[in-house]
């Protein structure tokens, strides 16, 4: 989480509001919610895969 804000603090608003309309006009209103959702999940997914990662179990054990 503290990568995003660093990432969105290299932008003014103007880039920001930029970046809303364009994805707006690409995707539309309807399309939006879904996407961020099917993001969020994959995220999800992510963190769960690299916290059960059996590679990362075997070098906790040799330690």
């Amino acid at each position: 989480m503290e990568n995003l804000l660093v990432i969105l603090g290299m932008f003014g608003a103007w880039e920001i509001i930029a970046i809303v309309a364009v994805l707006l006009v690409l995707f539309g209103g309807r399309k939006i919610p879904e996407l961020m959702k099917g993001l969020g999940q994959g995220i999800k997914e992510f963190k769960k895969a690299s916290h059960d990662d059996p590679e990362n179990e075997e070098l906790k054990d040799k330690k």
